[in-house]
């Protein structure tokens, strides 16, 4: 079971050894990178490339680990005992499995996404240390263990909003999806769009990363924003040199897609101001 990537997807060498290291040693993968490199579309595409179904959690900042495992319903087991509801003499009626529940007891492997680990709170993690590394838990109301059926492959993402304690990070395998160098963003764009021309590519490339590594810039656009900008210069019909920008407007075409606070467009508009105040 080897992970190669997808037609769709541009998997770097060091991603695949991560991904096929972590399935080797039977660990959680750590993703971080930063937003937009494709951390979530990862965890999709190893699903895909190796034929298996993908179970997603997405971690908000109100989720408990508890609820991975299975929630429940006691409001409803009331409500019922009132109502002289039959169900309520079996409170299996009343648990509700959660994704990490549904993945250990399906009966093929699965990959279990576990999306924005660092949205919740501290102790999310260590909730969850146990449960992933022995692959089973207690269910008190029950008093039965689920024990996984087939070891899944977990991926978890990262946006580094904060640190990971250290006793969940022993149990991962870590991998850091770096920003994409010019000539990977360029397969990563010929997959989305293919049959593009060269030379919008070429113009569009180089006006990203001009952008990108601009001084003093709030929020770098990300990967997905540039194929999102791109999409709108293909709608549009723009030409390369319909790409420059002019010492009056230091502001890229269609710029929305690209800078996503106000900061960063002031940035720009400084940029062209100073610009026109040099000139003799």
């Amino acid at each position: 079971m080897k992970f190669t990537g997808t037609e769709h997807y541009v998997a770097t060498p060091d991603m695949t050894v991560a991904v096929n290291a972590a399935i080797t040693l039977e660990r959680p993968l750590l993703v971080k990178g930063e937003p937009g490199t494709g951390k979530t579309e990862l965890a999709r595409q190893i699903a895909a490339s190796l034929g298996l179904p993908l179970i997603e959690w997405h971690v908000k900042s109100t989720t408990k680990a508890a609820q991975g495992l299975y929630e429940y319903d006691a409001v409803s087991r009331l409500r019922d005992s009132q109502l002289g509801d039959e169900r309520v003499h079996d409170v299996r009626n009343y648990i509700r499995p959660g994704p990490v529940w549904r993945a250990f007891t399906a009966p093929d492997k699965v990959v279990l996404l576990i999306d924005e680990i660092d949205k919740a709170d501290i102790e999310f993690p260590n909730d969850l240390l146990q449960e992933l590394d022995r692959m089973e838990f207690f269910v008190y109301e029950t008093g039965e263990t689920v024990r996984a059926v087939s070891r899944p492959i977990v991926i978890i993402t990262s946006n580094n909003e904060k640190e990971l304690p250290d006793a969940f990070l022993r149990r991962c395998f870590f991998h850091y999806i770096r920003f994409p160098d010019t000539e990977t963003l360029a397969r990563i764009v010929d997959v989305h769009f293919p049959g593009i021309k060269p030379g919008l590519i070429r113009a569009a490339l180089t006006e990203f990363f001009e952008i990108r590594e601009t001084p003093g810039l709030r929020k770098k656009p990300s990967t997905s924003e540039v194929l999102d900008w791109l999409r709108l210069l293909l709608a549009e019909d723009l030409a390369p040199e319909d790409l420059r920008r002019d010492a009056a407007s230091a502001l890229p075409r269609l710029h929305g897609a690209l800078l996503k606070n106000e900061q960063d467009v002031h940035l720009f508009e400084r940029l062209a101001f100073m610009t026109r105040g040099r000139r003799p």
